[in-house]
């Protein structure tokens, strides 16, 4: 009898302890996790309910304070928040997927020919299009000209971009459409011209006169295509990306799959200032979904260093005729920038060259007037002149940067422009202490979409061969704390989204990935071969590693 008495006495105070206990629809434990919160606690354990984090603390805490049907034992491994792209292109390498012929990592014009020819052969294409060829890889580091593709598509109108987006090389059947002879002349870009006639080689502005006429994919295959780099994108662990630079018809089309469930990726959307971007969307007040925000718009100040368009305010060492371009006039931004702080938005800038960043930064000051919270940024900040590092501190003007283009671009850079100018390119640790914090991206397909690669960039400052050995110019290498923070918590406040997301606390998007390696502690060498095991977007599970 007592024995009955004491199994009733033990299921009672069973029963009463899990009813005590809050429901919850996932719970996650026995982790390593890496908060990423203010004060950078690492817990064990973390409780999920409505797609949004609960709670997080040690396994004892979680387990004994919540239930849930779905349980994850994470075995010890590690948890990062879902990583967060501050700068890509993520509408464009959707497109690029479909419709483009690859050309990174050709070694020479001969092979972006058999690249774009055998992607032709594939899929019978009215033009040909493709991304990725660098003249700085190449034995010969000269841009292309026309004639060897107009030998080998003739009448096929034939458009290839250059890896940074700031120069295209095109075929005379392409230039014939587009209506470009050795007369044209386009503001904030070049066609060059050799002999008095095009060699078909096309810089900054210039591209639009082709790229404008190419037939867009239609949109099931738009469709088709975002849903693809969706995939791809959570299988490297981002969760998030910041889109520098969209149309209306781009934007209403991602907005839509988000609402039909087709497209789950969270985007920050960066208008391109075009007519019907400004009047639908700049005029009006920021729009805001839990997947899609606009409430910030794109500009141009200059080129690409790689393609000598970046604007420097002396000329470039190895082309001492050329300082670069500025794309437009200076009534062109203020006019932009006008808008956008009536109506509340942000506003994010290419910037390169040292002069380049000069006039934004001036311009920036122009509105600003002192420290505020606008937070308007500068893409790249890629050279900046010594005296003008002070005005992103003055003005709270965030750089926005990309670690992977330090160790794509140091091998040609300081031919580029100088022993002296390259000591203040890429200086993301100096950049860093001017307001405290730094966005980090990608730039991608401009660079390779693994956020695991910036970070291994920042923290060792060489590329994915381990050169130099040395690491290229030290001094502004990231911390792991502070690179982390570049790609979650500090991606989102430059999208002001650092309440909602960016980090493992309660009232956040339960958004995480799982590694099968802890970036943070690891030999730095052995990070770009981490490798993602799961991705959470709302706490449901968005990626496998297979």
């Amino acid at each position: 009898m007592m024995k009955k008495v004491l199994i009733v006495f033990l299921i009672s105070i069973f029963m009463c302890s899990c009813a005590e206990k809050i429901k919850v629809d996932l719970i996650v434990h026995n982790a390593k996790v890496y908060t990423v919160n203010e004060n950078f606690h690492v817990q064990q354990a973390f409780a999920v309910k409505d797609g949004k984090f609960v709670a997080t603390g040690s396994n004892n805490e979680i387990l004994n304070k919540y239930l849930s049907d779905e349980m994850i034992d994470a075995e010890g491994k590690t948890i990062f928040p879902g990583f967060i792209d501050a700068h890509c292109h993520f509408y464009g390498y959707a497109m690029n997927l479909i419709q483009s012929a690859d050309l990174t990592g050709t070694i020479s014009f001969e092979e972006v020919i058999e690249r774009a020819r055998e992607h032709h052969q594939k899929f019978q294409t009215d033009w040909i299009v493709g991304r990725g060829w660098d003249q700085n890889d190449w034995e010969v580091k000269e841009f292309p000209t026309r004639e060897l593709l107009d030998q080998a598509f003739g009448e096929i109108p034939v458009y290839l971009t250059r890896i940074d987006g700031h120069a295209a090389i095109a075929n005379s059947e392409a230039m014939r459409r587009a209506g470009i002879t050795n007369e044209t002349v386009v503001k904030g870009g070049e066609i060059r011209l050799e002999k008095g006639q095009p060699t078909g080689l096309l810089l900054d502005n210039a591209m639009e006169l082709i790229s404008g006429i190419i037939p867009p994919p239609q949109v099931e295959k738009q469709r088709e295509a975002l849903h693809l780099a969706e995939t791809n994108c959570f299988a490297v662990g981002l969760t998030s990306v910041q889109d520098a630079g969209l149309e209306k018809s781009n934007i209403e089309l991602i907005d839509q799959m988000h609402q039909e469930g087709a497209l789950k990726m969270r985007i920050y959307a960066m208008l391109t200032p075009s007519e019907d971007n400004i009047n639908s969307y700049l005029t009006k007040a920021p729009y805001t979904t839990d997947y899609l925000t606009v409430r910030s718009v794109k500009l141009y100040a200059d080129g690409a260093l790689g393609s000598r368009g970046a604007r420097m305010i002396e000329p470039y060492k190895d082309d001492p005729e050329n300082i670069g371009l500025f794309m437009y006039e200076p009534g062109y931004y203020r006019a932009i920038c006008d808008l956008a702080l009536k109506h509340g938005f942000q506003v994010n800038t290419h910037a390169i060259g040292d002069a380049g960043n000069r006039f934004v930064l001036e311009l920036y000051a122009d509105y600003l007037k002192a420290k505020n919270d606008l937070r308007w940024r500068i893409e790249h900040a890629q050279v900046i002149d010594s005296e003008d590092f002070k005005k992103f501190q003055e003005f709270s003007i965030i750089p926005s940067v990309q670690p992977t283009h330090a160790t794509s671009d140091m091998y040609w850079a300081q031919d580029r422009i100088g022993s002296e100018r390259i000591k203040f390119a890429y200086a993301y640790k100096y950049l860093l202490k001017q307001n405290g914090w730094i966005p980090l991206g990608t730039d991608f397909p401009v660079e390779n979409i693994n956020p695991l690669y910036t970070f291994y960039s920042a923290v060792s400052r060489k590329d994915l061969q381990g050169k130099p050995e040395s690491g290229f110019q030290t001094e502004n290498e990231l911390s792991r704390e502070e690179t982390l923070r570049g790609m979650t918590i500090w991606a989102a406040k430059a999208a002001f989204e650092e309440k909602i997301k960016g980090s493992i606390e309660p009232g956040k998007f339960a958004d995480f990935v799982i590694l099968d390696s802890d970036i943070m502690t690891e030999e730095i060498g052995e990070i770009p071969s981490a490798k993602v095991i799961n991705t959470y977007l709302d706490g449901k599970k968005v990626f496998e590693k297979k």
